[in-house]
């Protein structure tokens, strides 16, 4: 059975149900302001607070006629309404109430993922101080490089989920806008207060310039952050996957009691969490494209981006959403080997410490090409014949012309790669 995710406090955001309430609450404080401008009577404004409701299969069955949901949503609440519901809507175009009603749909969306981030960034973070000292190779290309921690590691991606929080607060605050100007938006039969007062009651800030519409830059300026966040992840996650490699095996994401592997090979414990959140970051990726066509719309308006969005806002939210949570899931319950760590640091025999013989071959004065040339044909001659790199160096007769025994053991000391950790969590922030 393929496993059902469901959260239903996303979900309800983008539920039928939760949208029409956003409409219904547009309508009825456009109302209000029509109310304090004294267009709409007292008695009529209460008996509209009074009696708005929907029902939605009401709407939907009108819609079937009509193929217009706004519309079908207004006649439906007129038929709860009655005679007052003549001043609902009044001036107002259908995406009057459909853009700021998005609006306020992908802001709370927006609070929920910084909610998700934070619980990312905590759990993050509680790794890099557990293993901020936790010495492990440093890998380039693929290969190994120089000592560094798994306490670094985690703490480069604590930075990129704080980059991530400010991206999203800023996407947050430039979708957070609405409209209420009319057809074309020079508020030719509606009030410039009417717009000033939804907006308020609902947290938005009034578009200052809008056409039909709140222009779709803003939505790609949205829809492009969650694909940035998207690509973070499946960074962490690629990273996972590489470090659980049979032959690696630093990490290893949780697997639960029961779980299974492989249908034919019961030894399998797969990353497969990982390899999901690195998926799914394509479909967000794919997403951010499709927001970005939607940015250029004919004149003031046309119904291009409107179906595109109705699949890709709600989708790439959710997706989101999901992939925060099983993410946050991995970096709880991930299982980390220093031991293998140490193993596969000490594997090249000493190289890792090349450049560090190099520049103390320098400081004795002597010219770095020639120190890298004498430095390098040890290190390939340990690759060569599977010697300790070291060994070698104490028979070079050109290195130890320059270095007694002494100054080359002491340069061969993990430690000597801790000194600065300290300062790295402390300019993080993560003291």
């Amino acid at each position: 059975m393929i496993e059902r995710y469901t959260l239903p406090e996303m979900g309800k955001i983008w539920e039928a149900e939760h949208k029409f309430r956003t409409w219904l609450a547009i309508e009825i404080y456009a109302c209000e302001a029509w109310a304090e401008l004294g267009r709409i009577p007292a008695a009529a404004l209460e008996e509209i607070k009074a009696r708005a409701a929907f029902d939605i299969d009401r709407i939907n069955e009108i819609e079937a006629t009509t193929r217009h949901d706004v519309l079908a949503f207004l006649t439906a609440v007129a038929e709860k309404v009655g005679d007052a519901s003549k001043y609902i809507h009044l001036g107002m175009t259908s995406s009057d109430v459909l853009d700021t009603a998005l609006a306020v749909q992908m802001r709370d969306a927006a609070d929920l993922l910084l909610r998700r981030l934070q619980d990312l960034r905590a759990a993050l973070a509680q790794k890099a101080r557990e293993h901020k000292y936790t010495l492990m190779i440093g890998r380039t290309h693929g290969v190994h490089a120089e000592p560094t921690t798994f306490g670094l590691k985690m703490a480069l991606w604590v930075m990129e989920v704080d980059r991530n929080l400010a991206r999203l607060e800023q996407a947050k605050e430039m979708i957070s806008a609405g409209k209420i100007s009319g057809a074309v938006g020079t508020f030719a039969n509606i009030n410039p207060r009417v717009e000033e007062h939804v907006c308020r009651r609902l947290g938005l800030q009034p578009a200052a310039v809008s056409t039909q519409i709140v222009q779709r830059d803003r939505h790609a300026q949205y829809l492009t952050t969650l694909a940035i966040i998207g690509s973070s992840l499946e960074k962490m996650a690629t990273e996972i996957r590489n470090l659980q490699r049979t032959d690696i095996l630093e990490v290893e994401e949780p697997f639960a009691r029961g779980q299974k592997g492989s249908s034919a090979m019961p030894h399998k414990r797969n990353p497969i969490m990982s390899e999901r959140v690195a998926g799914l970051a394509r479909v967000l990726r794919g997403n951010a494209l499709a927001a970005l066509e939607n940015v250029a719309l004919w004149h003031e308006r046309d119904l291009t981006h409107s179906s595109v969005e109705r699949v890709i806002i709600p989708d790439s939210t959710i997706l989101l959403d999901y992939m925060l949570v099983k993410f946050t899931e991995i970096i709880t319950g991930l299982n980390i080997y220093p031991e293998n760590m140490r193993r596969n640091l000490e594997a090249t025999g000493g190289l890792v410490f090349s450049q560090r013989l190099l520049l103390a071959l320098v400081n004795k004065g002597v010219l770095r090409e020639t120190a890298y040339t004498w430095v390098q044909r040890n290190a390939m001659q340990a690759w060569q014949i599977h010697r300790p790199f070291q060994e070698l160096v104490l028979q070079d007769a050109d290195i130890t012309g320059r270095l007694d025994a002494r100054e080359i053991e002491a340069l061969f000391d993990y430690d000597y790669h801790l000194r600065h950790v300290d300062y790295i969590f402390r300019r993080a922030g993560l003291e």
